[in-house]
This record gives C-alpha cells, sequence and structure tokens, in this order.
C-alpha cells in the first residue's frame, strides 16, 4: 500500500496526471505533410519528429520558437572510490567553464539558436556515498525534484535535458542495476576514460551499494533517493513537468536516461513525450534506450554529456519543423501531385 504521507506520494499524483496525446494536432500535421511537395513519407524519420512535436504540444501547428537546453550538475560520495578518471575539483571547473562560454554544448547551443541554462545543485556538497547509506533522503530527493521541476517554468516549447558531474556513470549503472537486476559488471562502462582497474572500481561500488541499500529498492523513487544524485533527481523533476505542461522533451545520454528509467519504473507511459537524442558509446546505453521503447534520432560515438547528444538532435527536429512549416504544398507550387493510378 502507497503511503500518502511519504514525501513521494505528491510525485506519484503528479504521473498519475499526466495528459495524452493530442491525436487532433496529429490529424492536422498528417493532412499538412500529405499535399507538401514530396512523395509521402521521403522524409522519413523528420516527419515523425514533427508529428511528435504536434502530439506532445498539444498543437496542429508545432512550434520550435523557444527551444531550450538544461545542464543539471551535481556531485557524489561515491567518487572517493576512484571511480572516475577525474578528480571531484572538475565539477566546480566545468561550471565556469560553461559560464565562460567554452564547453562544447555552449558551441552547439550557439550554431542551433538553442537556448541554454545550468542549474548547479550544491555542487560543492556531494551526496552521500551510496556504498555506506543512502544519497539522499525522501524530503530532499523531492525538494530537488521540484527544483528540476523550475526548467519549464520561464517557458519554451522543446526541452533538452543533460547533466555533469564527476561519478555519474556510476550512479546511473546501479540504479540500472536495481531497476532491471543483472550483474554490476554489465551495466558500468568506461565513462570519462577510466582505465581496466577503474572499471573494475565502479563494479564493485555498485555492487557494495545494491548490498547496502538491500531490502529498500522495490520502489523506483527510492532507487532514486538512495543510489542516484541530485542532477538525475533534477532531471527527472524536468522530464514530469515538462509533460504536465505539454513540453516535448529530448534525453541525452547514459546519465539522463537513468533518470528517465526511474519515472518509466513508475509509469510506462511517462516517457511518451521524450525522444532520446543519440545512443551514447557508453557502455550499455543501446540496451537501456531499447527497454524504454526509445528510438535515437542520432547514432555519433558520443560519450561526452552536458547534453551535447539532446542538443544535436535538435538540430535535426529544427530542421525537420523548418520542412513541414515551409515547404510548398502541390498546389502552390503548380506541382503534379501523386495519381490515383
Amino acid at each position: 500500500m502507497t503511503d500518502e504521507s511519504s514525501p513521494f506520494a505528491d510525485i506519484r499524483r503528479l504521473v498519475a496526471e499526466m495528459p495524452g496525446p493530442d491525436e487532433d494536432a496529429l490529424a492536422a500535421v498528417r493532412a499538412r505533410d500529405a499535399v507538401l511537395t514530396k512523395p509521402g513519407g521521403s522524409l522519413g524519420r523528420l516527419e515523425d519528429l514533427v508529428e511528435w512535436l504536434a502530439v506532445w504540444q498539444g498543437k496542429a501547428k508545432p512550434s520550435f520558437d523557444r527551444p531550450l537546453v538544461c545542464v543539471f550538475a551535481g556531485s557524489h560520495g561515491v567518487t572517493a572510490r576512484g571511480v572516475s578518471a577525474f578528480p571531484d575539483a572538475v565539477n566546480r571547473q566545468m561550471l565556469e567553464n560553461f559560464s565562460a562560454g567554452g564547453a562544447a554544448i555552449n558551441q552547439l547551443c550557439a550554431a542551433y539558436g538553442l537556448g541554454f541554462k545550468v542549474f548547479d545543485l550544491a555542487i560543492d556538497m556531494p551526496t552521500g556515498d551510496i556504498c555506506e547509506g543512502p544519497a539522499l533522503d525522501e524530503k530532499s530527493t523531492v525538494a530537488t525534484m521540484a527544483f528540476g521541476m523550475e526548467a519549464v517554468a520561464a517557458g519554451t516549447d522543446c526541452l533538452g535535458i543533460g547533466e555533469m558531474g564527476i561519478g555519474n556513470t556510476t550512479i546511473a549503472a546501479a540504479i540500472y542495476c536495481a531497476l532491471w537486476g543483472g550483474e554490476p559488471e554489465h551495466w558500468v562502462g568506461r565513462g570519462t576514460g577510466v582505465d581496466a582497474a577503474g572499471l573494475a572500481r565502479k563494479a564493485e561500488a555498485v555492487a557494495l551499494a545494491l548490498r547496502t541499500q538491500a531490502g529498500h529498492l522495490d520502489d523506483p523513487l527510492a532507487v532514486l533517493a538512495r543510489l542516484g544524485g541530485r542532477e538525475i533527481a533534477a532531471m527527472a523533476g524536468a522530464i514530469l513537468a515538462a509533460r504536465l505542461q505539454r513540453v516535448p522533451v529530448v534525453l541525452d545520454g547514459y546519465v539522463s536516461t537513468a533518470a528517465a528509467a526511474v519515472l518509466h519504473a513508475l509509469d510506462p507511459r511517462a516517457l511518451e513525450h521524450c525522444v532520446a537524442g543519440h545512443v551514447s558509446a557508453e557502455g550499455v546505453h543501446a540496451e537501456v534506450l531499447d527497454r524504454l521503447g526509445l528510438e535515437p534520432v542520432l547514432s555519433l560515438g558520443l560519450r561526452l554529456g552536458e547534453a551535447s547528444g539532446a542538443a544535436l538532435a535538435m538540430g535535426v527536429i529544427k530542421g525537420a519543423l523548418a520542412c513541414h512549416r515551409d515547404m510548398a504544398t502541390f498546389e502552390q507550387a503548380g506541382i503534379s501531385g501523386k495519381s490515383a493510378g
């Protein structure tokens, strides 16, 4: 029985209130697509992406006027166990690099005309070491999810989700292992470039964390609290808030889909408004996407994080909508349509 006094009860209520697809918007997009100057279906996935925008924006004429990429930054106590090739100091240094416009994501957002915002989730205060106890308590988890919900507060019509945090591929692997089972070695990858010994430490950390948290991982939100991190909780909140406000979401890579996996475990419908920006070179991301029912827009061998794959996919989405919105119809162009025979 669900405890209605638990901090998690409010999250479950929001999940239950998620709106569904707008079928009228879908019909309108398909009707226009049928008269554009191209063979039906000839733009392939681009046509699907425009339909997805319309269905989840709830608009017959979907828009891409205020796209926003959000990067959520957190730090993790488990990094003290040598699970990353980089020290914790990189967290603060990368935030400064974002602010100075020097990161890859800055260039991608500028190239595609995407808004960009970074959420500093107490970057100088690591979460608890998951090998010793919970990363966060329930109250802090829900408060962090609520903070992430602010990503859509200023208004956007397409949201890209990404993260930055030394050690968070270990955290993501622990979440996948807790949700879906299997051996820790299956879920861990090389992250920022750990060597064989570092990869072994990651697997050992995941295994120890699952033993430490045993008996407390039967609820997806408990998995998020005990094994997750602030950036992952905030991303889960942003994804949920976007659904409630009819904002389509483009997910980045291996870590951001860990946040999505928690919501999917709560309700398989929770990710219907999301697309996977890309399939990462990190670990078993392709399997993760398959389990979540998400087909990646791109496959470029990326493993950077910081929403780089999401931003690239948003460039594709922008192009897809431009074709749908601005192409001439057969009648406007004076071109003969497909014959009945």
